[in-house]
């Protein structure tokens, strides 16, 4: 694991509300660089300035991490919690789940 992998990836909404999990400052930094121009704040030069500080080992990856979840909530990027089941396997398995589970 790098440094500056994040301890608890997040989740947030990218293009048409495509959940993507972001694991690093450097994932998080690739989407910040997307950002466009014309929309970004400051909320969203702390965070980038935070996640490349991760990169570079100035900070550690937590701060950078946090810097990063107060821009996504800034910008309702967060994706909501889902069911562990479905967040990491497929919508098949968790259908498959739910059929094996269910009562007779």
């Amino acid at each position: 694991m790098d440094r500056s992998s994040f301890e608890k990836p997040g989740t947030i909404l990218t293009g048409l509300g495509t959940p993507t999990r972001i694991e690093s400052a450097a994932e998080a930094y690739a989407l910040l660089a997307d950002w466009p121009r014309a929309s970004r704040t400051a909320a969203h030069d702390i965070a980038a300035k935070a996640c490349r500080a991760a990169m570079d080992g100035e900070i550690d990856a937590e701060t950078a991490r946090a810097t990063f979840v107060a821009f996504a909530r800034r910008n309702d990027l967060v994706a909501p919690q889902t069911s562990p089941t479905v967040a990491d396997g497929t919508v098949i398995d968790w259908a498959r789940s739910q059929r094996v589970n269910a009562p007779a």
